[in-house]
This record gives C-alpha cells, sequence and structure tokens, in this order.
C-alpha cells in the first residue's frame, strides 16, 4: 500500500538533508507543498531513494524547492532522473500580459509606430532608386546586357493590354468634368467655358493623374506580386547564384517600360477624356464637334501639353520602383506577397499624388499656369 508523501529534516555533517517518503504524486501530496513552505534556512540535499512513486507534479515541486534552496538531488532512478530531467527543462518563464495602456498613449504609441514604418520605408525605397540607377548604368555601358525581348513584353503588358480600361475610365471622367462644370457654369450664363475646364484639367492634370493611378493598380501590383513570389520560390537567389543581377534581368525592364510607356498612356487618356467631354457638350449644350475642338485649340496652351508630358515619366518611375522594391522586400511565406502587393499599389499613389502637388507648385512659380 503506497503512503502519502512525507519528508522528515536530517542534520548531517555536510549540512541539512531532506528525506522523502511516500508516494510523490498529484493523489497523494496533501499539505506536502505547505510544509516545504515553511522550511527555514540552507538545505543541502534532497533524498528520494525511499519514495515510491513520482510523477510530474512531485517532480515539479522537488525541482522548485531544490532551485530556491540551491539542494542537490540524490537517490533517483533512471526513469525519475529522466523525468525530473524533463521537468528542469521545460521551465521558462511566462510573459504575463501587460496592463492595457490607456487610449492617449496607445494611440501615440501607433503614430510613433507609422512614423518610424514610414520612415524606414522610404529611406530603404532611396536605397532601392539608387539601385536602380546603377543598374541602368550598367546596362547602358554593356549594351549586350540589355534584355530586349523582356521589355517589349513589358511595353505590350503596361501599355496596349491597358489601352481598353484606360480608355474607358478617361471617357467616363471627361464625361463626368463636362456634367458637372455644365452645371456649376450654367448658373452663371457660361456654359461656354465648360470647354475651357474639360480641356486644360484633362491635359494638365487628370489625364496623366488617372493614368498614373491605374497604372499602379494595374501593373505596379503586378510587378510586386510577380517578384514577391520569385523570392519565395528563390529564383532571384538562383539568379544571383548564375551570375545574372535580378536588377538588371527584372527591374531595369520593368521602370524603363513604364517610363516610355506613361508619355504615351497619358496622352491617350487625356484625347480620350476631351472626346468624352466633347460628347456631352455636343449633347447636353448643343455645341458642335467643330466648335468644340476649334474652342479647345484656343484656350487650351501648348504649356498643358508639355506640363502633363513632363510629369509621366516621373509618376511611372516611381509606380515600376515602389512595385519592384516591395516585391523584393517579400520574405517567409506567400502572405506577404499579398500584403507587399497591397503596399505597393498604396505607396505608388501616395507618392504620384505628393509629386503632382509639388509639380503643380513648381509648375506655377515658373508661370506655367
Amino acid at each position: 500500500m503506497r503512503g502519502s508523501a512525507d519528508f522528515e529534516r536530517v542534520d548531517e555533517g555536510g549540512g541539512t538533508t531532506l528525506r522523502f517518503t511516500g508516494n510523490l504524486s498529484l493523489a497523494c501530496l496533501r499539505d506536502l507543498p505547505d510544509r516545504l513552505n515553511a522550511v527555514d534556512g540552507p538545505v543541502a540535499r534532497l533524498d528520494l531513494s525511499d519514495v515510491e512513486r513520482l510523477d510530474t507534479v512531485g517532480a515539479w515541486l522537488v525541482h522548485r524547492f531544490a532551485r530556491d534552496h540551491g539542494s542537490s538531488i540524490d537517490g533517483l532512478e533512471a526513469d525519475e532522473q529522466h523525468l525530473l530531467d524533463q521537468v528542469a527543462a521545460a521551465e521558462h518563464p511566462i510573459e504575463l500580459p501587460r496592463k492595457a495602456a490607456d487610449p492617449f498613449t496607445r494611440m501615440l504609441g501607433e503614430v510613433g509606430d507609422a512614423i518610424y514604418v514610414a520612415g524606414s520605408t522610404m529611406y530603404g525605397l532611396l536605397g532601392f532608386m539608387g539601385a536602380t540607377t546603377i543598374a541602368f548604368w550598367n546596362v547602358f555601358t554593356h549594351p549586350r546586357r540589355f534584355r530586349f525581348n523582356a521589355t517589349v513584353h513589358r511595353f505590350e503588358v503596361v501599355g496596349v493590354s491597358a489601352l481598353g480600361i484606360i480608355g474607358l475610365m478617361s471617357f467616363l471622367i471627361g464625361i463626368v468634368i463636362a456634367q458637372q462644370g455644365a452645371v456649376q457654369l450654367r448658373q452663371f450664363g457660361a456654359e461656354v467655358y465648360t470647354i475651357n475646364l474639360v480641356g486644360r484639367i484633362t491635359l494638365r492634370e487628370l489625364g496623366v493623374l488617372m493614368t498614373a493611378i491605374m497604372v499602379a493598380g494595374r501593373s505596379g501590383s503586378a510587378f510586386a506580386a510577380q517578384i514577391g513570389t520569385m523570392k519565395l520560390t528563390e529564383e532571384i537567389d538562383a539568379m544571383r547564384t548564375i551570375g545574372v543581377s535580378p536588377m538588371e534581368a527584372l527591374v531595369v525592364p520593368r521602370t524603363l517600360a513604364v517610363v516610355l510607356m506613361m508619355p504615351l498612356l497619358g496622352f491617350y487618356a487625356s484625347l480620350i477624356a476631351i472626346m468624352g467631354g466633347g460628347l456631352l457638350c455636343w449633347i447636353s449644350l448643343d455645341i458642335p464637334p467643330i466648335t468644340f475642338i476649334q474652342r479647345i485649340r484656343e484656350v487650351v496652351p501648348l504649356t498643358d501639353l508639355w506640363v502633363g508630358m513632363i510629369k509621366a515619366p516621373v509618376f511611372g518611375a516611381i509606380i515600376a520602383i515602389s512595385g519592384c522594391f516591395q516585391g523584393m522586400q517579400v520574405e517567409a511565406d506567400a502572405e506577404q506577397v499579398g500584403a507587399r502587393t497591397t503596399t505597393a499599389v498604396v505607396q505608388a499613389i501616395f507618392l504620384v499624388i505628393v509629386l503632382d502637388a509639388f509639380f503643380a507648385v513648381f509648375f506655377s512659380e515658373v508661370g506655367w499656369i
């Protein structure tokens, strides 16, 4: 019959010893933990040679006492010693849940985290722009490295395949601008100035800006997803292993394609938007197409076209570099591909709008208004 767990204190020449007897298992411990907590003074040794049975709870109790009092443990059989070693190895501190911060402190922390992430992202993006510039220089000085077929393929994907959606979007935007402008100008009997509004705002701002947003959502996201997937499948590491630069093979063709196609797409979008506005003016304001075109030529200065064409390649470079940069940041798992793709689109659109505001102020200062 197995008895309850117990111990006795023996003072020997080498120090105090606690000799345990009985069944050191959960069902038989009873008041043993409280009695062990009441033991005062140093205990040199724990003798478990007379213990009948030892389970995990008993092993943890003995281990904790020996740890707190610096005691050695003797008298265990091989299986019991293995159990004690496993209990000791499993010991690790548990992090207690932090006390919830007040809303103001939590808001400040979130703002600080957002500022840090934004700063580190901009720093990394600037570094990636520098790496892209170096890759372009290497390709320029070593023309044989230029991947003509890959670049032409990107021309088709970025430009030709996007003509339909960009044309439809621009046509509808032209109609909306003309309709809203006509409604407001009718109050002053100045419906004819709807032509001025459509012509100038599409060529100078909305044609290129909306095209950049569409290209960011369509091509910038594709760049991030493609390169991110290649990172996960270790294709980029394989390219480096065989001596192929990923910047020259992947980033340069994509960036060059978007930079060259953006002015063409922006000009195309502006023309389609003007056509949409002209159609509404013809239907709603009884302004015939020939009059509309003649008025456009009179009121829209050539500088508006140059403003749009100057902004377009800059927007294209930002979109391509943001997409490729976020794709290169993918690590660990497929979930990051989606996250980085979303970040690439948001980052590109944000930077495009910021640069558009900068260009607006700059061209206003130089007199191109």
